[in-house]
């Protein structure tokens, strides 16, 4: 499975994605496609936690008072599940290893890992 999560008025995840080769990728857009709790389940499997996926640079996250609430992993997904601007990005998914947000250490293993 080759699959990537991104945001189209993200710059970091266009900038991130002209690195790629992309060829044989499924892309998904959030905003227009969202992830269905299958998808954001098979994400899970993966990182082993919800809190790993949760964008907690988004407004929103400061804007509702979240950063000062106590959230668990339940909370996690459902917050991520109700509003795509909570999912970290991109996510990418290549074969069995996932790839979560724009860190140097992680682009630089994604770039790797898919311009072999």
């Amino acid at each position: 499975m080759k699959k990537i999560y991104y945001l189209k008025t993200c710059d970091t995840c266009k900038k991130i994605m002209k690195q790629l080769h992309l060829e044989g990728f499924e892309i998904q857009e959030i905003k227009n496609n969202p992830v269905t709790k299958e998808q954001l389940h098979k994400m899970y499997e993966l990182s082993h936690s919800y809190e790993a996926l949760f964008n907690k640079r988004a407004k929103l996250y400061k804007d509702q008072g979240l950063k000062d609430k106590n959230l668990s992993e339940s909370d996690f997904k459902n917050l991520i599940l109700k509003q795509y601007t909570f999912l970290k990005r991109p996510v990418a998914i290549v074969d069995d290893e996932i790839f979560i947000g724009n860190g140097k250490k992680t682009i630089a293993q994604l770039v790797e890992k898919t311009n072999f």
